[in-house]
């Protein structure tokens, strides 16, 4: 029997999910998502910006599809507390893959303001897990297929703010920062 999108037990990451040290959800794949891209939202029910997916026809985003153990979302939708599940179908080097991924619906987000800025920390944490997915060229993926990069950035890297922050090597932190000049990113400090 074939699993249907709403009925998929897998998830699609496209942000710090990518990011294997911030989850403990076993064997997760190298994917991609068509008509999708992302984009830096904030909304009522987050004090901070954060990432989130919308439709964009003729975008690719990468990402990691792992599968949630036994169809228990209750944990990993606490995490992602402010989106909503969609059904999407993800390709995989296997094959393509139903799953889930988490969006805020357009109508409950906004724009990042100074008052509601991307945590640096958390960035590091999404720029680390493509880093080591897929290398420099996935880094750059990312930032191309991610709208939103006039936001404001709040540098808190000394104390980071974000619960699942990493710890950077030398050559992660410069991908970040040589991305983040390249774009004439606006840090907060």
């Amino acid at each position: 029997m074939t699993l249907t999108a709403l009925e998929a037990d897998h998830f699609f990451g496209y942000g710090s999910l990518v990011n294997r040290a911030t989850h403990a959800y076993a064997g997760g794949l190298a994917a991609h998502l068509t008509g999708w891209e992302r984009v830096w939202v904030h909304t009522p029910a987050r004090d901070l910006a954060f990432l989130s997916v919308r439709p964009a026809s003729g975008v690719v985003i990468q990402g990691l599809v792992a599968q949630v153990p036994g169809r228990d979302w209750a944990a990993l939708d606490a995490r992602e507390f402010a989106y909503g599940r969609h059904p999407v179908t993800v390709d995989t080097e296997s094959g393509p893959l139903s799953a889930q991924v988490y969006a805020v619906p357009g109508s409950e987000s906004a724009e990042p303001s100074d008052r509601h800025p991307i945590l640096l920390s958390y960035l590091d944490a999404v720029v680390q897990g493509f880093a080591r997915e897929s290398g420099p060229a996935g880094v750059a993926g990312f930032f191309s297929t991610t709208a939103g990069w006039k936001s404001p950035i709040m540098d808190d890297r000394r104390d980071p703010r974000y619960p699942r922050a990493q710890s950077l090597d030398k050559v992660t932190r410069a991908m970040v920062d040589d991305h983040l000049a390249a774009i004439d990113a606006r840090i907060l400090r």
